[in-house]
């Protein structure tokens, strides 16, 4: 793999990490999706414009997967509102990959190797690590095992969400420009996200989100997507999702840093172990 495809994996993990800790640390994490995802919109059409290239076959699987986005932001955001990044992100985002891959083991009928098998005990391990926690007697008035609970089901939920769009996306891109293909996925789900949290009376939350932080959250989440495929265009697919993946291990440090969330040991290390496990899948 060569050092500017790595880099540029590396970005990707690195900003898509940090638009979710920024949202995660939103004062309404629901508002500032909703206004980061149209500021990051507004930046992509130009780019999308320039770009074009979308065939009339891409418009289903780009309608589906807006669909879908509409609840993959709608549970995320709502999942930050109170939730920890450090469970819900890695739950989320290791869960996914395993997810595809059972789809289609069982659906596809496409096999799966000793390796990426290895790799779903350990992404299942590392979920373990991320959600458990050791309980003293002393302690058990203390800790909030109700929240835990709540970060790992929408984890979980999330990632039904990842995978079922990653499925989509897979086939919709090969029929259109990368940049063309999100902006018709993001610009309808972003505006339908808003629309509603509009009529639900958060117009004047999200109006209070209307500041930079929108307009940089936006740019990460657009960023993020523009590393990978430049990666994608000098390296395999498989190395180039591992190193993407290293954003578990990224955004649980951040969440420690920026978020004073708790981080031990334990849930490092399951962190750890869900990017090992979806790196074995990927390389597999």
């Amino acid at each position: 793999m060569p050092l500017s495809a790595f880099s540029l994996a590396l970005g990707a993990a690195f900003l898509h990490a940090s638009w979710n800790v920024l949202i995660a640390g939103a004062r309404d994490s629901e508002s500032a999706a909703a206004v980061a995802t149209l500021a990051g919109v507004t930046l992509l059409a130009p780019v999308a414009l320039i770009t074009g290239g979308v065939q009339t076959a891409a418009l289903p699987y780009a309608g589906a997967s807006a669909v879908i986005h509409v609840g993959y932001l709608a549970l995320l955001a709502r999942a930050y509102q109170g939730g920890q990044v450090s469970v819900v992100y890695p739950v989320s985002r290791g869960t996914a990959p395993v997810l595809v891959l059972a789809f289609g083991a069982l659906l596809l009928g496409e096999g799966a190797s000793a390796g990426q098998i290895a790799g779903v005990i350990a992404v299942s391990a590392g979920v373990f690590l991320v959600g458990a926690r050791r309980v003293s007697f002393a302690m058990r008035k203390e800790l909030d095992t109700h929240s835990d609970r709540r970060d790992l089901l929408f984890g979980a939920v999330i990632a039904c969400t990842i995978a079922a769009y990653t499925l989509v996306d897979a086939e919709g891109v090969d029929r259109a420009h990368a940049p063309a293909y999100l902006f018709l996925l993001l610009a309808p789900s972003a505006t339908v996200y808003a629309a509603a949290l509009a009529l639900g009376g958060r117009a004047e939350a999200m109006r209070a989100e209307l500041r930079p932080r929108a307009l940089l959250t936006g740019a990460f989440v657009v960023g993020a997507y523009g590393c990978v495929l430049a990666a994608l265009r000098l390296a395999d697919a498989a190395p180039v999702a591992a190193v993407c993946e290293s954003s578990v291990e990224i955004a649980a440090f951040m969440a420690a840093a920026f978020l004073h969330e708790r981080v031990g040991p334990r849930r490092a290390a399951g962190a750890a172990l869900v990017v090992a496990g979806v790196a074995a899948i990927a390389y597999a």
